[in-house]
């Protein structure tokens, strides 16, 4: 992925969509004005919006764990910068995914959430970052806590 369907506009593109997803910054964005319009839902919402950050934290513990470096191409350097050398598995998936599947169990629609997850997560071995099995090793995680996280408090 990191060599394949590269063009100056798609790379801004995953350079700017990664750098919203760092520390689930993008997720506590939508899950904020899903909670202002929303007021039906607010508590969920919210619970949506700090679960990103939240499954960020709970992934270093598996990437502590696990201490997979991150790929090293030889020629083409990654186009990204991260917080840690680790890996395994992807935060940017974990927390996207998480949101996603908890923002689906809030309302049907949410599921709209999957497609900015699925182009978070692609956007990080494309931009040389991740491994692809990192990126579905953190879907998995994801999907875990958005099904597992409780909605109300």
């Amino acid at each position: 992925m990191r060599t394949t369907g590269h063009s100056p506009g798609m790379e801004r593109a995953a350079k700017s969509l990664g750098k919203a997803g760092n520390n689930g910054a993008v997720w506590l964005v939508v899950g904020g004005l899903l909670a202002v319009f929303d007021g039906s839902h607010r508590e969920a919402w919210l619970i949506c919006a700090f679960l990103g950050p939240v499954a960020i934290a709970l992934n270093y513990v598996v990437k502590a764990i696990v201490r997979r470096p991150r790929p090293v191409l030889e020629g083409l350097p990654p186009l990204g910068g991260a917080p840690s050398s680790l890996s395994f598995p992807s935060a940017h998936a974990t927390s996207s995914f998480a949101v996603a599947t908890a923002m689906t169990r809030v309302e049907p629609w949410g599921a709209l959430a999957f497609v900015l997850a699925l182009t978070l997560a692609l956007g990080r071995p494309y931009l040389g970052m991740h491994y692809p099995s990192d990126v579905l090793a953190g879907a998995l995680l994801g999907v875990v806590l958005g099904l597992i996280v409780p909605l109300a408090l």
